[in-house]
């Protein structure tokens, strides 16, 4: 899961498909910029978070690395900046087929973006869980499926 700053959206849905897959599904969150490395998601993500039951106070963040095509099947970015910056560290097709906006899972092909609710108020963040969510579950139905 891939965001600008790897404290808002990219912790949030990796703590939302990381509870509704356990430990069967390596998940992990990163950030395109390295503003925020190892702190602790905004409160904000981590107050709707456990509004839903999902802890994420324990993860911290980091910046995205092109090691982390070879570590991971699929990366999911959360919009249009992330992905292109994703793309700029890929190596060769397989690293790019590897790379998806999150929202695609829920409307695919549409590239739609899950607004960093950064700078907005509280509703920018339910509005952004929603999101997530709906995109976690179809993520976990093409796990059980064999399709990722």
């Amino acid at each position: 899961m891939v965001c600008l700053g790897n404290i808002c959206r990219s912790p949030l849905a990796e703590g939302l498909l990381r509870s509704k897959v356990g430990q069967t599904v390596e998940t992990d969150s990163a950030g395109t910029a390295a503003y925020h490395e190892g702190e602790a998601p905004d409160p904000r993500s981590i107050k709707i978070g456990r509004k839903y039951g999902v802890n994420i106070s324990d993860l911290r963040g980091r910046q995205f690395v092109s090691e982390d095509f070879d570590r991971f099947d699929k990366i999911y970015v959360m919009d249009e900046s992330n992905y292109q910056n994703v793309l700029k560290l890929a190596r060769n097709e397989e690293d790019e087929s590897k790379v998806d906006y999150i929202l695609n899972e829920v409307y695919p092909g549409k590239n739609l973006s899950v607004p960093d609710p950064y700078y907005g108020g509280d509703q920018g963040f339910e509005d952004m869980y929603i999101m997530l969510d709906a995109a976690t579950d179809k993520i976990v139905l093409k796990l059980q499926d064999g399709r990722i």
